[in-house]
């Protein structure tokens, strides 16, 4: 679908859209920048709440596609870069320069230094509707979230009914009059819902994607110092310790001995500790652009590329407190080296129309990290599904940043 909005009408809709969030709560808006469209769009779940016209990089200093959040916000910004230029209303999507800010000029067409330009009474609104944390999407197509539903997406725990064993006593009189005696009594919960709950919680910042060499590392040091093998700290840094440690397994259960942490090396490790297949994918964890836990994953299926999806969680029923999940899907055409190094020979097709659950019909994740995740989902919060990693630009203070590379236009 492509959306062509007048500004008159993106501006008006900022206007009434901007009043009623600043009424309750906000809502866990997400953006969406088009470069073919030189167009912003902001979506509450699939709903259109505001568009305007943009200006991104022109060529040599294009935008950047991906996913990001908001890591900063300043009314009165000048750029470090570019001679003190001023940036109002500046939202800063990575530490390395690339931000919304207002400015007088916005062509419709590439006319930035990489920052995406916004028509300055359409900014300071825009920059009243936003917070830290809240998700841009930037591709070269439209893009328009749609609800989704899967048995894989996390949905908040439900409260467990209250235990006789966690009931108050209280004294009561027993039918003759003797002496006073002590019955279990269910006091009323507090007057909460599961969505006023989840209110209350800052979201989280899911990303799923292939393990990488220190993740491996890390594991085999683990388990090699487990077996009674002195891989020294587990760090996820191979060094001579570590080497060694390697060596000596490998002696001991008659392997090729190398040192090398080869698959058969691997696999033969994880059999004897008795962990089954090697994990080739790992679950990463942030809240408040902070890390709180990762843990490994299965990918099936692993030559096929994963594809890059973008998951946002909102709409917490009050009643239930189950939620509705709207999702995206992102170009991305991996460079050679990478899907070398991960086994891809298969490129994902980011228009199907199910390219999103079929990803996720191929991970496995274990039972106790989805009981954490549903105890700590809460509304706003959002899963990456990427082959791409931790890229440069996930780093301290910010959340899970995915850098998506296109074709290059013929």
């Amino acid at each position: 679908m492509v959306l062509r909005f007048a500004f008159g009408i993106g501006f008006a809709l900022a206007l009434s859209a901007s009043t009623a969030l600043g009424a309750g709560g906000q809502a866990p808006l997400q953006i969406v920048v088009s470069r073919d469209q030189q167009s912003l769009v902001v979506y509450d779940g699939d709903t259109v709440v505001a568009t305007s016209n943009v200006s991104t990089g022109k060529a040599g200093h294009a935008t950047p596609t991906g996913i990001f959040s908001i890591l900063e916000k300043r009314r009165f910004h000048k750029s470090n870069i570019y001679s003190d230029a001023p940036m109002p209303f500046m939202q800063r999507l990575t530490w390395s320069g690339i931000a919304l800010h207002a400015a007088n000029h916005v062509p419709r067409y590439p006319a930035s230094h990489g920052c995406v330009r916004l028509p300055d009474a359409f900014a300071k609104q825009l920059f009243k509707m936003t917070g830290r944390g809240l998700h841009v999407l930037i591709a070269d197509r439209q893009l328009t979230p749609a609800a989704i539903s899967d048995p894989f997406l996390f949905q908040p725990t439900p409260e467990e009914p209250e235990l006789l064993s966690d009931a108050t006593l209280r004294p009561s009189v027993s039918q003759i009059q003797t002496k006073s005696v002590e019955v279990a009594t269910i006091e009323p919960p507090p007057a909460t819902t599961a969505a006023v709950e989840a209110e209350k919680k800052a979201p989280i910042r899911m990303l799923i994607t292939h393990r990488g060499p220190r993740e491996i590392t890390l594991d085999i040091q683990t388990l090699l110092n487990q077996l009674g093998y002195a891989a020294g700290v587990a760090d996820g840094y191979a060094g001579a310790q570590t080497a060694e440690a390697i060596t000596a397994f490998q002696t001991a259960e008659k392997l090729t001995v190398d040192g090398r942490m080869t698959p058969a090396f691997v696999e033969a490790l994880y059999a004897k500790a008795g962990k089954g297949k090697p994990p080739n994918g790992q679950l990463l964890v942030r809240r408040d652009f902070t890390p709180l836990f990762e843990t490994p994953v299965t990918i099936d299926r692993p030559e096929i590329a994963l594809g890059t999806h973008f998951l946002q969680f909102q709409n917490v029923d009050a009643s239930t407190g189950k939620g509705e999940w709207f999702a995206v899907t992102l170009d991305n055409t991996l460079p050679g080296p990478m899907k070398k190094r991960l086994g891809i020979t298969v490129e994902e097709d980011a228009t199907a129309f199910n390219a999103a659950q079929r990803s996720m019909s191929r991970i496995t994740l274990p039972d106790e990290a989805r009981q954490r995740i549903n105890g700590l989902l809460a509304e706003g919060s959002s899963l990456t599904i990427s082959d791409m990693g931790l890229g440069q630009e996930t780093g301290d203070g910010t959340d899970f940043v995915t850098i998506t590379q296109t074709k290059p236009k013929s």
